[in-house]
């Protein structure tokens, strides 16, 4: 029987590698990993074992408009029907100054993490409809932090995208910020993850009924030796994993963090478009998923339409 495919970005490390490996071990799935390292994601497959036959490994750099345009074109060109994305890859970099641009011109972190997947999933629907499953599925990875109304998201600076101020502006120096305001590192990681839960909602509103594509969010816990905190103060990288295993007991491995991923991917359980799936913030043996409300700024049905259109502008589609 045909494999189904899956397309998963930054699985070099991780959630998205150790999702990969869930997927490629039922034997019923193809993995296409998406990433910008080659060399690094062919070694890290190798160490967790996704067999040779499981996976195959396409460049793509979320931070770049032409790389994602690029990526589809490669992907198109195996010939393989397209079942399920999972749009995972994240930057976080809380420690830097001054804002780094994308080769667009763009905040880097808000250009890899929401314009790079807006783009992609735009590109790649067309590509959904066409398979052959009868439940097609697109996933974008969200995260606690998200939700003000969350421990991880009650942390100063919360995140807020204002009246997209910095969107309208044309999002380049110096409106390095969604809401046009002075650039903050974290704040901008946040609320690149407050877009995310935007676009998966607004995806679901557009495409959902005329498609029949499943659209959904989750949060996996909290993941906190995974490399997206490779840019933080090395104690911080420490004492993280400890904080989370033993005083909030929000702690998941990568592994079991992947294997959700992948649950959320292929089980009947998730047919049900639109959704936030949360194992929450307390992880105790067992714990099964439930739909978590989202923040009150990512359930405003206007600012995702909003937000959806200065995007579409941004990354060329309108």
């Amino acid at each position: 029987m045909e494999k189904s495919t899956v397309v998963i970005t930054g699985t070099s490390s991780g959630v998205g590698l150790y999702a990969a490996k869930a997927l490629a071990a039922t034997g019923k799935w193809h993995v296409v990993m998406a990433c910008r390292n080659l060399e690094k994601t062919e070694q890290a497959a190798q160490s967790v074992g996704i067999p040779q036959d499981s996976y195959s490994i396409i460049h793509l750099d979320l931070a770049s408009l032409d790389s994602v345009r690029k990526f589809v074109q490669d992907f198109r060109a195996t010939g393989k029907k397209l079942d399920a994305l999972v749009c995972n890859a994240a930057i976080y970099m809380p420690l830097i100054k001054e804002p780094l641009f994308s080769p667009d011109g763009y905040e880097l972190s808000v250009a890899t993490n929401h314009l790079g997947h807006f783009l992609l999933c735009n590109l790649m629907l067309e590509d959904l409809q066409k398979s052959s499953a009868a439940e097609p599925r697109l996933i974008i990875l969200g995260t606690v932090t998200h939700n003000p109304n969350e421990l991880g998201g009650k942390i100063p600076p919360r995140p807020d995208l204002g009246d997209l101020k910095g969107f309208e502006a044309g999002f380049k120096a110096p409106h390095c910020m969604i809401d046009g305001k002075k650039f903050e590192p974290v704040k901008a990681y946040k609320d690149s993850k407050v877009c995310n839960v935007l676009t998966m909602r607004e995806l679901h509103r557009r495409f959902h009924d005329s498609t029949g594509i499943t659209f959904s969010s989750l949060y996996p816990g909290c993941v906190a030796t995974t490399a997206l905190f490779r840019n933080h103060y090395p104690l911080f990288q420490k004492l993280f994993p400890v904080f989370q295993k033993y005083i909030t007991g929000g702690f998941v491995s990568e592994e079991l963090a992947g294997e959700r991923v992948a649950e959320v991917v292929a089980s009947p359980a998730y047919s049900e478009s639109g959704m936030y799936w949360s194992w929450g913030n307390r992880q105790k043996k067992g714990r099964e998923s439930f739909v978590q409300k989202v923040s009150n700024e990512a359930s405003d049905d206007a600012k995702a339409e909003k937000m959806w259109d200065l995007s579409a502008k941004l990354v060329g589609l309108a």
